[in-house]
């Protein structure tokens, strides 16, 4: 593979990352933070890019170093389990949650603010229409992206940030949140990066090995060397939106301010009306490249686990008119739907990802659906708990604070799991697959 041929896909396959990570999420939940955190933005960032970007990235390199697909991560606590584990990832990335959140929050901050008059139902058909017609051929969703779509966005984005360091509208507040370290976790989770580079992951692979990189060793440099680039810009990227947030922290009412408002509210302030135009652009670009990522993923997950029997582009029309329903229900009520979900389904997932990186050291699968399943309990007593019924030695866990009382519990799970011997027959499926 020639060395310039290997640097321009390095690039493009950089910023279609970045794009596609991009997206709903990050316009909304970094200038809300940095509105929350005030004076302490920088640790809250810090938390959101680590709990965030950090471990989405992580996942990425745990799937190159597995099979290349979900079930090499969550594969370990048996078939069953991780078919369901993973279709409900996919789902919550793909048709019920993030894909819809796309077109809500383009309607809310890009529609609403320019063309008032526009109805959310014939948006979102336009919307899915074009989405469908740019996810259609799963080889040209990666090349899309990453050539033509996000160099528009990142233009305007510099922009934006440069207007708001050049020009701040005021200064820091002290921290109106108990922990600036447990919202910015929280907020991590609400991005839902984490457990969209489960279906990321299965794009860029793919195209990876589409572009000549045969050998595992290849694909590893070319896509850790692309997630670099793609973690650079999202990391100056989402710095500068939660900076936006915290310089309005003394002027702006918490109690009053919308978290899809917000990022419209302060352009407007910046840049006035062309800065709402220019803002629109950024979040249509950001919601659109997100949604492409997102449904071509999802697409080539269904049709992989039906064998072939139901094909890409058929799965890409039913998750495109499903989403686009779903959108219809407004950025406020999915957001709501998804907190609840997320707060389950993350703790779990992150646990496997890390534990997947000790595949040869750890062969009794136990550890994993000890650790697993523990996580998964104190998950679900957690929600309980946040909904009114209290729990209270919840609060005394660990790192409680933060939001991650399930660490402790995940590793007494998993050195219980490791007191449980496998069966004969888990031992020698094991030994086969390298676990």
């Amino acid at each position: 593979m020639k060395e310039n041929n290997q640097k321009r896909d390095i690039l493009v396959i950089g910023f279609a990352l970045f794009a596609m990570f991009f997206g709903a999420g990050s316009l909304i939940f970094p200038p809300y933070l940095g509105l929350e955190s005030g004076e302490d933005w920088f640790l809250g960032f810090m938390c959101f890019f680590l709990a965030d970007v950090g471990l989405a990235f992580v996942t990425i390199v745990a799937m190159i170093n597995g099979s290349g697909s979900i079930s090499s991560i969550t594969g370990v606590v048996g078939k069953i389990p991780a078919l369901i584990m993973n279709t409900a990832v996919i789902i919550c990335v793909g048709p019920l949650l993030a894909v819809p959140r796309t077109a809500a929050t383009t309607y809310e901050m890009t529609i609403l603010p320019i063309l008032p008059s526009v109805n959310i139902v014939l948006f979102s058909i336009i919307f899915f229409c074009l989405v469908i017609i740019l996810t259609i051929r799963p080889s040209k969703v990666v090349d899309i992206v990453g050539k033509f779509l996000t160099p528009l966005m990142v233009i305007a984005l510099i922009i934006l940030i440069g207007f708001g360091i050049a020009r701040p509208l005021g200064g820091y507040s002290t921290p109106i949140v108990d922990s600036v370290v447990r919202e910015g976790i929280l907020n991590g989770y609400q991005a839902m990066d984490v457990l969209g580079a489960l279906g990321f992951a299965i794009l860029i692979i793919n195209t990876v090995r589409e572009h000549g990189y045969t050998e595992n060793k290849d694909r590893i440099n070319v896509t850790a060397k692309a997630c670099i680039l793609a973690g650079i810009m999202l990391f100056l990227v989402y710095c500068g939106l939660t900076y936006l947030g915290a310089t309005v922290s003394t002027i702006y009412n918490i109690a009053e301010v919308n978290q899809a408002s917000l990022i419209v509210d302060i352009t407007q302030d910046l840049l006035g009306h062309f800065g709402v135009v220019m803002l629109g652009i950024i979040v249509g670009l950001a919601c659109l490249t997100t949604a492409i990522g997102l449904v071509s993923a999802a697409a080539a997950y269904f049709e992989g686990i039906s064998n072939g029997k139901i094909r890409y582009e058929v799965v890409v029309v039913i998750i495109g008119i499903f989403s686009m329903v779903v959108s219809n229900f407004g950025l406020t009520m999915i957001i709501n739907i998804a907190t609840p979900i997320l707060s389950l389904l993350y703790p779990v997932v992150v646990v496997l990802i890390v534990l997947s990186f000790f595949k040869q050291k750890l062969k009794n699968k136990n550890i994993y659906k000890g650790a697993a399943g523990v996580t998964l309990v104190v998950s679900l007593l957690s929600l309980i708990d946040t909904y009114g019924v209290a729990i209270p030695f919840l609060q005394r866990l660990p790192f409680a604070s933060a939001g991650l009382n399930w660490i402790l519990p995940a590793i007494i799970g998993g050195l219980l799991g490791a007191l449980i011997r496998m069966r004969p027959q888990e031992e020698s499926s094991s030994a086969e697959k390298g676990i």
